[in-house]
Formats: C-alpha cells, sequence, structure tokens
C-alpha cells in the first residue's frame, strides 16, 4: 500500500523545490507533510511524536539555508522523517526502517543531505562545529552550519563538551534547541528544570517579543546590522544575565525561547539568524506529536514509537495470540529485579533515561527511592554505580549493549580497575533490529572479555535470565557482572520460576553426541538447539553444550568436549571477532588440542537494519545457517595431528 502524498508534497523532490515556493504555500506544505508521516507511520511503523514535532522546523530549515551546501545536522534521527521526505526520500520512504529499505536515521552513504550518521545522541554539537570549523579553515565563510539538539539529547555529555568548544570558537554555527520536554521518556535533572523555568519566564518572553521585534528590521539596516545585533546582545546581557542563562555564560548567543510551531516566524527568524555571525542557540519550543491528537493528548513515550495503528481511532494494533506467549526479556528484567530487591533492601537500579525501554519503570513505581534515572548519561550511570557499590549497595546498572560503548572508559577505570561489584544488563544485545547499525549490540562480549575482573555472562532463556540476575545480586566484595540479553522475546511462556544460584564460570550440557558439537552463548542457543533435534530425526547425532559464561570459561566442560569431539561449531550472536568464538580458539591453542572449529557470529561488516531473523539469516546463524554449517564439517575429512 502506497502512500499518495498531498499535492504540493508530490511536487517536492528535492529542498530546491520547495525553495520556488511562495512564502504563503508553506502552511500547506508543512499539513502535508504532517499528513504524509502520519499515513506511513499509522501504515508501517516507525518512530512518530519527535518528527510530528519539527515539522515546521524542518520546512523552515530546508527553506532558508541552502542545503545540502549549507550543513543540517540533526540529533539522534528520530526527529528526521520529514528532512527525509523533503530530501528526495519521499517515494521510498515506505520502506524506511524495512531490510533492505531507507535507514531511520539520517546516513551519509543514503543522502548528501544526510551531513552526519546519527543513532545515539547528543552528538550533533560537536558534529556541526567541526564541520564548521573545517568549513573556516578550508575559506568557505559563507557556509551555514545548523545542529538540531532535543532537550533530551542535551543531557548527554558529549552535548556540554561540544556547546563548552563552540563557545570559544569564531564559526557560523547554529544550535536549535528542539525544546519539548521529552526524549523517549519524560526528562529528567535540573537542566529540565532550568529550561521549565525559562519557557515560563515573564522577563524572557517579554524580552523575546523585544528581540525579535529589532530582529525584524535587520534587512532593512545594510551594514548597520552589526551594530543592532550588538545592541541585542547587550540588551540581553543586562536584562537576561541576572537570570544567570546557561548558554549566554558559555559565550552562546541566546535567542528565545520561540515557538516551534509557527513556520513563517521560524522563516523569518532563520533568516534572521544566518545574518549573524559566530555560535548562536536558537531556543524553540514544541510539542512532541503535534498534529495528531492521540499523540498530542495521550502518553508521548507511548507514541515515541507506537508500531503500526489506526490513525482515525488512534488505536495502536496489538497482534493477538491464541496461547500464551513469551515476555520480552526487559519485562522478565524488570519483574525479576523488582523480586530480588524485594529480598534484598541493599539492591538499587540505574537506567541511563530508558527507564520503558530496560523495563525499569517496574522497580521506579515499586521502589521510586532505589531507581534511578540519570538522563542520556551512561558514562554517569557506570561511574554513578560504581560510587554506590563503594559504600555497600548492589546496582543494577541496565543499559543498552549498543549505549554501554560509550560509557567503556567508565567500567575500565572506574569499575575494573577498583575491582567494583557493579552488576551490567545489557539490553538489545545482539541485533536491535529496525534501528540498525547504530543500535546492534554487537560487540559487548568482545570489548568485555578483554578487561580484568568482570565476569561476562549471556542467558539462553528466560530461567537463565533470573538465575543470573540472583546470582549476581548475592553479596561479593569484588568483579564486575555483565548479563547480556536481546531485545525482544524469550522462549517460556511460564518464566517465573523459583530463584537458583548458578556457579560462576559453569556451562550447560543440554545433549552429548559422537559426530560433532555445538557451543552456543546466550539466547542464539535455541536455534542450535531446534538444529540439533532436526538433525537427530535425520539420524544425526550431535552434542550440544550452552556455556553460559564468555569469562570465565567453564574449562573443565571444555576439556571434556576437546577430548571428545574433533569437529566444533560455536555460534553467538556477537561480533565474530574477539568474541566467544575467538575465546573457545584461544583455549584450544593454550591447552594444545586439534580440531576443526566453525565461528558463527556477526561478521567483521556493519550489518545494516532489518528484522532480527532476516539478519541472523544474512549472516548465517539462524537455523538454517547452523544446519548448513554442521552439515559442511560433518563432510570434511577428520583433522590430523
Amino acid at each position: 500500500m502506497l502512500i499518495t502524498p498531498g499535492p504540493l508534497l508530490q511536487q517536492i523532490n528535492s529542498p530546491v523545490d520547495l525553495r520556488k515556493l511562495e512564502p504563503d504555500k508553506l502552511l500547506q506544505v508543512c499539513e502535508e507533510l504532517r499528513q504524509f508521516i502520519i499515513d506511513n507511520v499509522s501504515v508501517y511503523g516507525g518512530h512518530f511524536g519527535a518528527s510530528l514535532g519539527v515539522v515546521e522546523l524542518t520546512v523552515a530549515l530546508h527553506y532558508v539555508f541552502n542545503t545540502p551546501y549549507d550543513l543540517l545536522v540533526w540529533d539522534v534521527g528520530h526527529q528526521a522523517y520529514g528532512h527525509k521526505i523533503l530530501t528526495g526520500r519521499r517515494d521510498v520512504f515506505h520502506t524506511n526502517r524495512i531490510y533492505r529499505g531507507i535507514s531511520g536515521f539520517p546516513k551519509r552513504s543514503e543522502s548528501p543531505y544526510d551531513t552526519f550518521g546519527v543513532g545515539h545522541s547528543s552528538t550533533s554539537v560537536s558534529a556541526a562545529l567541526g564541520m564548521a570549523q573545517a568549513s573556516q579553515y578550508l575559506g568557505m565563510h559563507n557556509r551555514q552550519h545548523v545542529a538540531v539538539i532535543g532537550d533530551g539529547a542535551l543531557t548527554g555529555g558529549i552535548a556540554f563538551e561540544g556547546l563548552n568548544n563552540a563557545g570559544v570558537s569564531d564559526t557560523n554555527l547554529l544550535i536549535i534547541l528542539n525544546d519539548n520536554c521529552m526524549s523517549i521518556d519524560p526528562n529528567v535533572g535540573a537542566l529540565k528544570d532550568y529550561l521549565t523555568d525559562i519557557t515560563t519566564s515573564r522577563t524572557y518572553n517579554k524580552l523575546k517579543d523585544e528581540v525579535w521585534n529589532l530582529l525584524g528590521k535587520l534587512s532593512t539596516f545594510g551594514k548597520s546590522a552589526q551594530e543592532i545585533v550588538a545592541k541585542i546582545e547587550n540588551g540581553i546581557k543586562s536584562a537576561v544575565l541576572s537570570q544567570s542563562n546557561f548558554f549566554e555564560s558559555l559565550n552562546l548567543r541566546y535567542f528565545g525561547p520561540v515557538d516551534g510551531h509557527d513556520v513563517h516566524h521560524l522563516v523569518s527568524i532563520l533568516r534572521d539568524m544566518r545574518e549573524i555571525k559566530g555560535p548562536k542557540i536558537l531556543h524553540c519550543v514544541t510539542v512532541k506529536g503535534k498534529g495528531y491528537g492521540p499523540a498530542e493528548k495521550g502518553n508521548a513515550t507511548t507514541w515515541h514509537a507506537p508500531g503500526t495503528f489506526d490513525k482515525i481511532t488512534g488505536e495502536i494494533h496489538k497482534k493477538i495470540y491464541d496461547t500464551p506467549q513469551p515476555p520480552k526479556y526487559q519485562d522478565v528484567f524488570g519483574h525479576t529485579l523488582v523480586e530480588l530487591a524485594r529480598m534484598n533492601d541493599k539492591i538499587v537500579g540505574v537506567t541511563p533515561a530508558m527507564p520503558s525501554g530496560s523495563s525499569m519503570n517496574i522497580m521506579m513505581k515499586e521502589f521510586p527511592d532505589r531507581a534511578f534515572d540519570v538522563g542520556i548519561a551512561e558514562q554517569h550511570a557506570v561511574t554513578f554505580s560504581a560510587g554506590m557499590a563503594t559504600q555497600g549497595l548492589i546496582p543494577f546498572c541496565n543499559i543498552y549493549s549498543t549505549f554501554m560503548q560509550r560509557a567503556y572508559d567508565q567500567v575500565i577505570h572506574d569499575v575494573c580497575i577498583q575491582n567494583l561489584p557493579v552488576n551490567f544488563c545489557l539490553d538489545r544485545a545482539g541485533f536491535a533490529g529496525a534501528d540498525g547499525p547504530t543500535h546492534h549490540g554487537a560487540y559487548d562480549l568482545a570489548y568485555f572479555r578483554c578487561l580484568p575482573n568482570i565476569i561476562v555472562s549471556a542467558p539462553m532463556n528466560e530461567q537463565e535470565l533470573r538465575n543470573l540476575m540472583y546470582t549476581a545480586s548475592l553479596p561479593r566484595t569484588e568483579k564486575a557482572f555483565s548479563i547480556r540479553y536481546p531485545r525482544g522475546q524469550g522462549v517460556m511462556p511460564n518464566w517465573r520460576t523459583p530463584f537458583e544460584q548458578i556457579e560462576i564460570g559453569t556451562g550447560r550440557t543440554l545433549r552429548e553426541g559422537r559426530e560433532l558439537a555445538i557451543l552456543s552463548i546466550g539466547h542464539i542457543g535455541n536455534y542450535a538447539a531446534a538444529v540439533c533435534q532436526e538433525l537427530e530425526k535425520e539420524g544425526i547425532d550431535i552434542g550440544h553444550y550452552d556455556m553460559r559464561f564468555v569469562k570465565p570459561l567453564d574449562e573443565n566442560l571444555l576439556h571434556k568436549i576437546f577430548t571428545r569431539y574433533s569437529k566444533i561449531v560455536t555460534v553467538e550472536d556477537g561480533c565474530i571477532q574477539g568474541g566467544f568464538g575467538s575465546a573457545i580458539l584461544e583455549f584450544m591453542a593454550d591447552n594444545g588440542y586439534h580440531a576443526q572449529v566453525v565461528r558463527l557470529g556477526i561478521p567483521d561488516r556493519v550489518v545494516e537494519h532489518g528484522e532480527q531473523h532476516e539478519l541472523h539469516a544474512e549472516c548465517g546463524f539462524d537455523p538454517q545457517g547452523i544446519k548448513r554449517a554442521v552439515m559442511a564439517l560433518l563432510q570434511t575429512a577428520p583433522v590430523r595431528v
């Protein structure tokens, strides 16, 4: 089902076409663009509220600035659907986030209008500043650089680093703060309160009117425009700095707040801002989900990425099953953490701005004084957890695998070197699905197993997740504990089993065999189990071992395996370079064993977006891929020593 765009939107194949329109047509463009997004996402799914909230801003930016010569950087990319549609991808927008379709995020290889790949938040200011500095060095002094960052992304540490650096630069950099009081979940922290104070301050709003009245006259002043700007700056500093304007204190000219849904006003403002040299910030107040009633009035977290829905009624489509379904791993984590917290009052939870995505919100509701959302600040989340561990608390720090990469230094220096017992629960391990390569959790097995003083594990099912969490919750005085699990459902509809302690560094023998052994780690082992059952019906007897731990490895079990088998297949949903399979090869080499080992996992390349099963098949470790590897290895000659 292809969605037909409105008559004006049909004519816009690039921003060049948009800029040919008379200003009085922009309201209609905004309405058609908003409706096109609603129509597509309701049918095909995707992110929703964020892009609706910046429709007018998107149109105004491409109308005023000479993109792609002028460089526009979107933060994260949840808000960039309108941008994609206006920049030549309207007719393929229905493939958004679908396997081999366009990416859900800006992507440099996809379009010259996508100036920077953005999947992790808070990077836009640094990237745009780097571009601006490069333009200045290359003598392109008329080129403009715009970073659009949300108030949620502004809580990320790198955003503050970029702001701090921008304030001492002399570059054509415009930072647009898209302030809708939301990231995915409601924003937290002092910055949120500060922005709220700005938007409700009578002084600021009175000053805003005076500033824009002056700016509106810039075009009539010719060469004396700089004098007007100087007067405006002096006015801001005298009238506003008494309220300790954070942005002005960083030497960033601050303008706003302004209505982010008044496209004509935005066009006028942006034209004036284009003429003001140096780094500056425009504070736009927007509404997430603007223009679609259920999203505006409903739960903004739900409407961040609602899946498919009835655009007339706002009813979100949910699958109906005839039989009980396994829960999502994240929900098993959330409910299990609450159970453990009831048993031990030293257990606390930490999440960097993903309480609903990680299901930490379950503990936040049950124990609001023991669960902490620290904002989009993964580095802080890790060191914050380490600080609590020094005082005898038992922190469970839940961070998506891909976002844990941002806190790697803190894991090394603040946790492992100090040998602190912090528990890391890594959600979205393996392929994240439609969010694509910026969100795939491909590397955690490799980047954690090379560190000292850390236990690295992965459960094969919900029961194993509960038992690993229980084991991690037991008092210990040293070693971090990492537990990784994938996005989506597990395999056990009846998952609420009694807790059992797992001996650290022990695997499980799921079945003995004669001809070949499959060694698996984590949920992907369920694929291997299905292959073993299928091959058994064909008279092929192979063994299967769920290793559970990558560090420490179950060396006793491995000695038995290498003594029994000369052909081994390892299966993991992590990077094949340096991961679980590499650990098995190292054990084999270190202990003088000789066997034929085939490793299956994520290859040494960037894997694009798609459904998890599609990506597993592409990389050769879906059930069919595992079976092919097993059969091929069985047909090879025995290894000769």
